[in-house]
């Protein structure tokens, strides 16, 4: 089950690396991986989605825990989250195809970030789960490009991570 888990950081060189270094060695895969900073700049907030049972989840938290740049860390209950990923998908079309394209933008609510005469570019920040609807729907078009970023996600309601 995919699990994700928020992480309040201090914002210096290799804090991604000794993350990263943990789950590596530990042969625990990242599903999806964000990292930025927050409204105070000392300190970043790293967003992991990890699939996994309930307990490689709390040993992958108290190992980061344990890490010294690590100050707050939550995970995120699935059910009570708003997440996001951003995708950008570069499509082949022919002034034939364009209005079929163009109408499935409209119907997943995403936009057309560039046009040219032999591509449409688009853009869709959603959850996962729409952006794979998303590229299934585009698949008989000849998709040239994907690139998605990692997950973004706050717990719903009054609970914040703060330091």
């Amino acid at each position: 089950m995919k699990q994700t888990i928020s992480i309040l950081v201090e914002n210096h060189a290799g804090v991604l690396s000794r993350i990263s270094g943990l789950f590596a060695r530990r042969g625990f895969n990242i599903d999806s991986l964000a990292v930025g900073i927050t409204d105070d700049p000392t300190v970043s907030r790293v967003t992991i989605v990890v699939n996994g049972d309930d307990y490689m989840v709390e040993q992958v938290e108290k190992q980061l825990n344990k890490l010294i740049d690590v100050i707050k860390l939550r995970r995120l209950p699935a059910g009570d989250t708003v997440s996001r990923e951003l995708m950008l998908v570069k499509v082949a079309c022919s002034p034939k195809t364009r209005s079929e394209i163009m109408d499935i933008v409209r119907v997943m609510d995403a936009r057309v970030s560039d046009i040219s005469c032999e591509t449409l570019t688009i853009e869709h920040s959603d959850t996962a789960d729409r952006l794979e609807i998303l590229c299934e729907l585009l698949k008989p078009y000849q998709v040239l490009e994907i690139v998605r970023t990692g997950t973004i996600a706050l717990e719903k309601g009054g609970s914040v991570i703060r330091v």
